[in-house]
């Protein structure tokens, strides 16, 4: 099935044109395991709707192609 470039509505959006192939930094660092690697793209993703809204997954990415979108009542 192929993947939505990026989705607003999510917890965590990836630019693809930044995420690195096959690094997988954001994805270790997710204690919910909702960041997957895409296998045909090599890119991160989100592949489950559910967050803690921690940050370490944007924190460790080297490129900022992470962004944790924060619901304006938790900042």
């Amino acid at each position: 099935m192929p993947l939505a470039p990026q989705r607003a509505d999510v917890p965590v959006t990836i630019d693809e044109s930044r995420c690195i192939d096959g690094c997988t930094l954001c994805v270790d660092m997710c204690p919910l395991d909702s960041l997957a690697i895409d296998e045909s793209s090599g890119k991160a993703y989100m592949h489950v709707d559910e967050c803690w809204y921690c940050g370490p997954c944007a924190a460790r990415c080297p490129t900022g192609a992470v962004t944790v979108n924060m619901p304006y009542l938790l900042r």
